[in-house]
């Protein structure tokens, strides 16, 4: 009878699927995700590309807080940075989609090394201030350097294509957001069985002591960073190729901080919980509004016509989606009512008890005449 795991080697302790019954679910997790996009309609498969884009986001930026302790509030910057970077490879310079991921990443990568050098030396406050700085410096950039960015108009792609096949439907797009989020995930839970994960955690839980064991404390910030920065640029372009429309609007301070509350939430460290705690939030909010924003968007990309920037427009869907998908608030409508509604039946309690408490047995409460005295 099996009464414990125990390993007997560093190889069987640093394995990913350590038992037969993890690996058994794990296939069956797999499979039902290969089967997933042929039993669902295009509302599903359009909120389950949307959960995947912010996957890769959300584990990004929980390797740089939830394992290295490092607060950033400017995480949907470097989304919007590997969306650009796509957009613009693609217009301008063909690039093909397969080559652009990679470019993204580095792209955001670059930047948030940049942006990482002098913030990397704070810690606490200071840092989400600097973090902060960064996401409104980048906010201007998207849209006043127009020339590059279109400005508040934005910038429109045509359907991506991987090996001559045309991503052009929600279907087509599902596969290469599935592969991309293995790859991400898989990459996030095998930086931490190495040395740079294992001197990320050690950072985190104690940063004198981590210097004094010999860890050089800037240099492995800087690898969370870059880490964290690439894997959200990589989710930028995906976010752009699947939506084939780009404006400012998409990466406001809200964004990084929905990201930053699904890491809490789902659990600083954990990288499934950020998956689940992203699963969790999503709500449908109506289909036929849905089916609605995605036929005015097809409309306006087959007709060439700029996204209007001053108006709720079916073209802009992914902000609104997206904020079904994360929420406007941590908890639930209907989580956050039973939550106060609680907090309030406990008080009424703790005052009962209370006035319960001061009553003397066998008779009515003594009033106090004074300070000092009763009657």
């Amino acid at each position: 009878m099996r009464i414990g795991d125990f390993k007997d080697s560093y190889v069987a302790d640093e394995a990913v699927f350590k038992t037969p019954t993890v690996r058994f679910w794990m296939g069956i997790l797999f499979a039902a995700l290969l089967i997933f996009p042929f039993l669902a309609d295009n509302y599903w498969l359009y909120m389950a590309n949307l959960v995947g884009v912010a996957i890769v986001a959300a584990v990004g930026l929980n390797i740089l807080t939830g394992f290295a302790g490092q607060i950033s509030l400017g995480h949907a910057a470097f989304v919007g940075i590997g969306a650009y970077t796509a957009a613009i490879l693609t217009t301008r310079l063909g690039v093909p989609f397969l080559l652009c991921l990679p470019l993204s990443g580095v792209s955001a990568a670059f930047f948030g090394l940049i942006v990482g050098g002098p913030s990397m030396r704070m810690k606490g406050l200071y840092l989400c201030i600097a973090t902060l700085a960064a996401q409104v410096i980048f906010e201007f950039i998207f849209v006043h350097w127009e020339s590059m960015t279109g400005g508040i108009r934005g910038i429109n792609l045509p359907a991506p294509s991987v090996l001559g096949f045309s991503l052009d439907n929600e279907f087509k797009f599902y596969f290469v957001t599935l592969a991309v989020v293995v790859v991400c995930v898989t990459a996030a839970r095998n930086i931490f069985r190495t040395r740079v994960g294992r001197a990320l955690i050690a950072i985190r839980d104690r940063d004198i002591s981590a210097e004094l064991m010999g860890i050089n404390l800037f240099r492995f910030k800087m690898y969370a960073f870059g880490i964290s920065s690439f894997m959200a640029g990589v989710a930028g372009c995906l976010w752009v190729n699947f939506l084939r429309t780009v404006t400012p609007e998409h990466f406001p301070l809200m964004e990084s901080i929905r990201y930053l509350a699904m890491i809490i939430v789902g659990g600083l460290g954990s990288v499934l919980g950020a998956i689940f705690c992203l699963a969790d939030r999503v709500k449908v909010f109506g289909k036929e509004n849905l089916e609605n924003m995605l036929r005015g968007h097809d409309r306006l990309v087959k007709t060439g016509q700029r996204v209007p920037a001053n108006r709720h427009a079916p073209a802009r869907g992914l902000h609104l989606a997206h904020q079904v998908l994360i929420g406007q608030h941590v908890l639930p409508c209907q989580h956050r009512r039973r939550f106060v509604a609680g907090q309030a039946g406990r008080r009424r309690e703790e005052r009962a008890a209370l006035r319960e408490s001061q009553r003397p047995r066998g008779g009515r409460p003594l009033r106090r005449s004074g300070p000092g005295g009763r009657r």
